[in-house]
């Protein structure tokens, strides 16, 4: 027998997620995961979730929960599920920027919250990172506004802005900014590779590294750097060492693959983004070609963008040495130039990141039902 659970399906950003009401979930986690790893299509041995609601691609194969809030200075609860492609695992342990565009206008949609005006502001407690962001956007007849002029790298058309405005966003997983006390550290790979890096926690934790230390120019096209396996494997290794070194776990092997996530920084340079456009060296302040769950990503993850935009706010880091001197941060990224602003005061000998905002737009492209067998509940998976 086929049992049916009330669903959304929204892109957020530049990611694609099914969303839900926590009310309609079953209580226990392990359950739910199931219904997540069936809904998305995985594992899937073909990676392209041909049997689900995936799209065979980090970032397009996510689950977005909103329920009521359970911090005081929020609205409502916010939890991001990571599917992975290839495997049977559903990851909590990072968060999403571009998916959280979507929260507000859900939250709108499911009642969470009541427009007065014509503009809506929404206080969103993250349960992965336990952090506080608001989303601000214009709604007409009750709901979000979802035409307009506004245009994102990597999305097809425009749409209404939303505002995003993450508050204190350092120390999102690991506790601290600077996890390790310094703009600049040296770790050792496996391999016993000694790489200069900069390791910053401010919305998700990212490992940056230079471009032309690993051999490469900071604007390469996601295919060519994904099918360069010495690389991939390069980069895995100093993602793992750098996770070590922030804390995250003992040994390279315990890290998780959704965190921290890698990035190569360069400067600025002339490059073709994938819709064709031609982007000018002057278009922007640093060039960045990060990896998420295992590629790098055709755009970059928000969540890893105002992450950069602290970065480069942070006197010394590796970024900073590049587009430290921008005002409003333009990152250079396959899909184009993403603006991101960063507000970062010195007290003392110590930095702190007070916010970092940048603007989305998102849109629901479906919402209905989803379905999955009885017996689902009563197999075995591998979940974390």
């Amino acid at each position: 027998m086929v049992q049916s659970l009330r669903a959304a399906f929204y892109r957020g950003g530049t990611s694609k997620a099914v969303v839900f009401n926590s009310k309609d979930l079953p209580t226990d986690q392990a359950l739910r995961d199931r219904i997540f790893l069936h809904v998305l299509g995985s594992p899937d041995p073909n990676g392209r979730q041909l049997n689900g609601l995936g799209g065979g691609l980090s970032s397009l194969s996510k689950v977005v929960i909103v329920g009521p809030s359970t911090h005081p200075d929020a609205d409502v609860d916010y939890t991001f599920v990571q599917i992975a492609v290839r495997a049977p695992v559903a990851d909590y342990g990072s968060t999403c920027g571009n998916m959280s565009s979507c929260v507000g206008p859900f939250a709108v949609r499911e009642g969470f919250v009541t427009p007065t005006d014509e503009t809506c502001q929404v206080r969103i407690h993250n349960t992965n990172t336990g952090q506080i962001y608001q989303a601000e956007f214009a709604v007409k007849d009750g709901a979000a506004l979802e035409d307009g002029n506004f245009e994102i790298p990597g999305v097809s058309g425009s749409g209404a802005p939303i505002r995003l405005d993450f508050l204190n966003p350092g120390g999102a997983v690991t506790g601290a900014l600077l996890p390790t006390g310094h703009e600049v550290d040296n770790i050792i790979t496996d391999s016993g590779e000694r790489f200069e890096v900069s390791l910053i926690d401010a919305a998700n934790p990212v490992v940056f590294v230079r471009a032309r230390d690993i051999g490469c120019t900071g604007h390469e096209a996601p295919e060519t750097l994904d099918n360069n396996a010495e690389l991939m494997h390069r980069m895995d290794e100093i993602r793992r060492a750098g996770g070590v070194a922030m804390g995250m776990a003992t040994c390279a092997e315990e890290i998780p693959l959704s965190n921290p996530k890698v990035a190569m920084v360069a400067h600025p340079r002339e490059f073709t983004s994938l819709d064709g456009r031609c982007n000018s060296a002057d278009s922007h302040d640093i060039a960045v070609r990060l990896i998420s769950m295992g590629n790098f990503h055709k755009a970059i993850t928000l969540s890893g963008g105002m992450c950069v935009a602290v970065a480069c706010k942070l006197e010394g880091s590796l970024p900073a040495q590049i587009g430290g001197d921008a005002k409003t941060i333009r990152v250079g990224n396959p899909s184009g130039v993403l603006p991101v602003d960063a507000e970062v005061e010195a007290i003392g000998p110590t930095q702190s990141a007070r916010s970092a905002t940048t603007f989305r737009t998102q849109r629901c492209i479906m919402s209905g039902a989803v379905h999955y067998p009885d017996d689902l509940l009563r197999k075995e998976i591998d979940t974390p």
